[in-house]
């Protein structure tokens, strides 16, 4: 099984949260774009800041969570120093993505939304990549690989793991 990264915010991480909300306060459409901002400096949206976003913005807390919700971009727990994400879509399953995924799980040790022993991938569902024309498809990190079998992602793993 794996482990489970603690949520608590450090200083710098609510330091760094404080201006980017600062930044994007009375900004129209800001949500989006602060989400991003948060996700990207930090590697998730800690569910604890909705109150302060939600009073910057003049939204409520329900409506940031179901914004948060919506969009399976946006993660509300730490994440490993890696992120492989698996697609599900109707192309890569019908290439065989059940059966990768399987495999994928049995090697990494974890089921999705969880993170290997070691803290460096953490293994997530994906609904489309965008690659159907080379399913299965998987996401490491920002990278984006096609007609990938069992060994090519532990290749993946073991390339991020080891560098």
């Amino acid at each position: 099984m794996g482990i489970s990264l603690v949520n608590k915010l450090s200083d710098s991480d609510l330091k760094k949260i404080e201006s980017h909300i600062f930044a994007h306060q009375g900004v129209p459409g800001a949500l989006m774009p602060l989400l991003h901002a948060v996700q990207d400096d930090i590697g998730y949206v800690p569910e604890e800041i909705y109150p302060q976003i939600s009073q910057a913005l003049a939204l409520s807390v329900a409506e940031v969570h179901g914004f948060v919700t919506f969009y399976h971009h946006f993660r509300t727990h730490p994440v490993g120093k890696h992120v492989l994400q698996v697609c599900r879509a109707e192309s890569c399953q019908a290439m065989g993505s059940e059966k990768l995924e399987s495999e994928i799980k049995a090697k990494l040790g974890i089921d999705y939304h969880q993170t290997t022993m070691d803290g460096e991938v953490t293994l997530l569902p994906v609904y489309c990549l965008g690659n159907c024309a080379c399913s299965p498809a998987v996401m490491m990190d920002d990278e984006v690989y096609g007609r990938v079998d069992a060994q090519a992602v532990a290749d993946l793993v073991s390339e991020v793991s080891n560098g």
